[in-house]
C-alpha cells in the first residue's frame, strides 16, 4: 500500500446499504490502493471524461493556500492517502456538478473575506453539507414525521412506508465514520424530489439548489442514520429508538 494508507481500506464492507451507489466505482478504486496505488492515482483512474477535476497528491497544495481556493483556480482536488479523501473523491466521481458548485462558493466568500477563524453562515452550511449530507426522497409523511422528531411514529408506526423511501449519502466525512457504524451517527439530510432516480438527475438537481440565502440557515434535518430500516439489523429489536440520547426529542418552544 501506498505510504500513509490507513489499514482501515480493509473493512470497508461493500454490501452495506449506504453503499449502495458508491459500490460500482468505490470498490475497484479501493482494490487498487489495497494493491499498492496511491489514492489520487486510482481516483483519477476511474474518472469518467465528464468529471471536471483531476485528483492530485496532496503535496501539490502550495503552503499558505486555501483548500477551496485551489480547487477552485487548478480544477485539482489535492488528495492524501486516507479514507476521508478517498470517499470526497468517490463524492466527486458521482456528484461532479455540485462539488463543483459548493467549491464556488466556498471559493468566492474566502476571495471576499479571507480565511476566517469562523466560517460564514453560508460556508459554514455548505460545510456541513459536504461532510455530513444527504438527500432523501421520501413520502411526506415520513416527512413529517422527522422534522417532528416522532421517531415511533418515524421509524415503527410507518416502517413500510420506508419502501417508498431512498436516502443518498453525500458527506464524505459521514461515509468515512460508517466504515465503523455506531448508532449515535447523524445525517443532515436535505428533501429530494421523489422522481429523480438517477444519481446524475440528483446531481444535477442538487447543483441548481445549492445558493445563498437559501442555504445561509442550514435548511437540513438531522436523521439517525442507523435507524433508518433495513440499514441496520439492531434498529429490529424492540426498544432500539427509545434512547433518548439518539433519538432525541423535539427542543422544548421558549417561554414566551
Amino acid at each position: 500500500m501506498a505510504a500513509g494508507v490507513s489499514p482501515s481500506f480493509d473493512a470497508i464492507d461493500w454490501s452495506a446499504p449506504w453503499l449502495a451507489p458508491w459500490r460500482g466505482l468505490g470498490q475497484p478504486i479501493a482494490r487498487q490502493v489495497q494493491g499498492g496505488g496511491a489514492v489520487h492515482e486510482a481516483l483519477q483512474s476511474a474518472a469518467p471524461g465528464a468529471v471536471p477535476m483531476l485528483f492530485a497528491p496532496q503535496a501539490a497544495l502550495p503552503d499558505g493556500v486555501a483548500y477551496e481556493q485551489y480547487i477552485w483556480d487548478t480544477r485539482r482536488v489535492p488528495t492524501r492517502d486516507n479514507l476521508h479523501d478517498f470517499f470526497n473523491g468517490l463524492v466527486w466521481l458521482h456528484f461532479p456538478l455540485t462539488k463543483r458548485r459548493l467549491n464556488e462558493l466556498q471559493a468566492q466568500a474566502i476571495a471576499a473575506d479571507g480565511v476566517q477563524a469562523v466560517r460564514g453562515p453560508l460556508r459554514d452550511a455548505l460545510t456541513v453539507f459536504d461532510e455530513n449530507g444527504a438527500l432523501l426522497q421520501a413520502p411526506d409523511a415520513l416527512w413529517d414525521a422527522l422534522r417532528a422528531r416522532d421517531w415511533q411514529r418515524l421509524f415503527v408506526d410507518l416502517r413500510p412506508l420506508w419502501r417508498e423511501a431512498r436516502l443518498v449519502l453525500f458527506g464524505h466525512a459521514l461515509l468515512e465514520k460508517l466504515v465503523a457504524p455506531r448508532k449515535p451517527m447523524v445525517a443532515h439530510v436535505y428533501p429530494a424530489p421523489a422522481a429523480i432516480e438517477s444519481i446524475a438527475g440528483l446531481d444535477a438537481w442538487l447543483a441548481r439548489r445549492v445558493q445563498s440565502p437559501t442555504w445561509d440557515a442550514k435548511p437540513f434535518t438531522p436523521l439517525p442514520v442507523l435507524g433508518v430500516p433495513g440499514w441496520w439489523r439492531a434498529n429490529e429489536v424492540p426498544g432500539f429508538y427509545a434512547d433518548a440520547q439518539v433519538f432525541r426529542p423535539p427542543r422544548a418552544a421558549p417561554a414566551p
